[in-house]
């Protein structure tokens, strides 16, 4: 029971990227429409003052605004995608009308029930417009349930074939037929339950808010503590786009959710200083400082004999956090070698955001240091209080410098160049990555064969063979199989031949970290496998 619940949120898990990578696009290119907006920068930059720039900065905006305020529809496409084993294309479409069936059907059973509150009245009531349709506000929680029911429905049917003049109603079509009554029923049975949820949620929203930097340091130190199973995205999605995460009126219009706040405010010139509630999206600490701080620590701490080829490791690393926010391939480093040292490091990433907190910075950089430009330097000093944000990560770059070098040291911990002698390092510098590929194991990599090919051929072996693979996936940074029998997984392989950052098994789920390149490292597998197609 325990392996197929873990199984389930895995799944879910990894289906929550679809819509949730995409979303940050959005917020980029808000901050990009404020930064022709802005009416600080208009008075530094007169060239800037007119209507060319202006008008294309409030378009911009004002046309992916609308995105945060319709996050249940986006959910509930990119879960039932991201769910679906088979026709991956036709259950989004089905979920699609799916929601639109959903709203009409609440909609039809509160106005006979009489449950409908006038227009000028909507707020505060619990219900509001969605795709013009008053109904209960259910906001994000909505397109997750509707997602998933969707895409069980979606697996379970698709495959129905008829026979005879039936014969047209058989595939997504039956789908879609199954899934409108159960639909309407969810609908109806929404109008008794979700008030009472709604409340427990508001509930456990006003305990969080209340605990002040406890609660802070609690959903900062498990967003990281729960990396190695795969479902930290489980913590912080909640916060950034439903009403855990707070909820403001900006610019007449209710938001909920720490990233949708911000994404708001940054583009309401009207508003001087960003809430509270965009702390829930402080991250961005550990990744720009603090583990940089720890990469110096594992070098300077690294044998003599080691020391070029720890650089040539962890300098790569270094700049994927810093730039983009990518901290896996820095965390597998001591993640299983030094347990002790990840949890320190989930405390500290916690501690991160209570300090700027304390200190009153509303800036963030979710994703690095890209973001942190384009997030926060456009809006100004006062309203973010960026220079509070660099002041707090040069602060935490030597809390983990030192705290990590002593515990190293202190506790002899085997992190990467401190390998007991004949224990290779498990991350190799890209020149030895790229003799492995020519000389390969048992064969397999050779320099008549293409990298690609070799690459995907050392990961099958790694992996017990083509016919151990059941499923191919990734997620941002880890390519994500399901097995027939994981025990056949050769983890020294796949971390000193494939150059794999770490590998996590969990029943018959196994993850293996790849980093940004993964996309084209699943891709190449597939086609290696002949397994194109399969997820389309």
């Amino acid at each position: 029971m325990k392996e197929k619940v873990m199984d389930a949120m895995q799944k879910f898990s990894k289906a929550m990227f679809v819509p949730v990578l995409i979303l940050p696009i959005a917020g980029i290119l808000i901050a990009v429409g404020n930064v022709f907006t802005n009416v600080r920068l208009i008075e530094r930059f007169p060239f800037l003052d007119n209507p060319i720039t202006i008008g294309f900065g409030s378009i911009l905006s004002a046309a992916l605004l609308p995105i945060l305020t319709n996050l249940g529809i986006i959910f509930c496409v990119g879960i039932a995608l991201g769910l679906a084993k088979k026709k991956k294309a036709e259950a989004a479409f089905t979920a699609l009308l799916g929601y639109f069936v959903f709203l009409n059907a609440m909609n039809k059973f509160m106005s006979l029930r009489e449950m409908l509150v006038p227009a000028d009245a909507l707020q505060g009531s619990g219900q509001a417009l969605v795709l013009g349709i008053q109904v209960l506000d259910m906001g994000v929680f909505l397109g997750l349930i509707l997602g998933v029911v969707t895409a069980l429905i979606h697996n379970r049917f698709i495959d129905t074939t008829f026979s005879n003049a039936f014969q047209v109603y058989g595939g997504a079509r039956f789908v879609f037929i199954v899934l409108i009554p159960v639909v309407v029923g969810l609908a109806i049975l929404s109008t008794f339950v979700w008030p009472v949820v709604q409340t427990g949620i508001d509930s456990l929203g006003g305990v969080i808010q209340q605990t002040g930097n406890f609660g802070i340091y609690l959903y900062g130190t498990l967003e990281r503590l729960l990396i190695p199973t795969g479902l930290h995205h489980l913590i912080y999605t909640p916060f950034l786009y439903t009403s855990l995460g707070g909820v403001a009126e900006v610019g007449g219009q209710v938001f909920e959710g720490a990233r949708n706040i911000y994404f708001a405010e940054i583009a309401d010139p009207a508003v001087s200083i960003l809430s509270q509630s965009v702390i829930w999206d402080a991250r961005g600490i550990s990744k720009m400082f603090g583990l940089i701080g720890a990469c110096l620590a594992m070098y300077h701490t690294a044998k003599p004999e080691n020391k070029f080829k720890v650089k040539a490791i962890l300098i790569p690393a270094v700049i994927t956090s810093f730039i983009a926010g990518v901290t896996e391939p820095i965390e597998f480093s001591f993640m299983f070698v030094a347990p002790m040292l990840f949890v320190i490091h989930s405390g500290l990433s916690g501690l991160s955001m209570v300090a700027l907190n304390i200190f009153g910075s509303r800036a963030i950089g979710p994703n690095g240091f890209i973001d942190f430009l384009l997030y926060n330097i456009p809006l100004g000093i006062e309203k973010t209080r960026w220079p509070i944000y660099l002041l707090v990560g040069v602060a935490f770059f030597f809390i983990y410098y030192f705290l990590f070098r002593f515990l190293i040291t202190k506790m002899n911990l085997k992190t990467v160049g401190r390998e007991d002698e004949g224990n290779e390092t498990k991350l190799y510098s890209k020149k030895e990555y790229k003799e492995q590929q020519v000389t390969g194991s048992g064969g397999l990599a050779t320099a008549t064969t293409t990298s690609q090919d070799s690459i995907s051929a050392l990961i099958t072996e790694g992996l017990g063979g083509g016919n151990n693979i059941k499923t191919i996936d990734n997620c941002y940074t880890r390519l994500r199989l399901q097995l027939k029998d994981p025990e056949l997984v050769d983890e020294t392989l796949l971390k000193e031949q494939t150059s794999a950052k770490g590998v996590i098994k969990n029943g018959e789920n196994v993850h293996v970290v790849y980093g940004l390149s993964v996309p084209k490292v699943r891709e190449n597998l597939e086609a290696y496998l002949g397994r194109e197609g399969e997820n389309e």
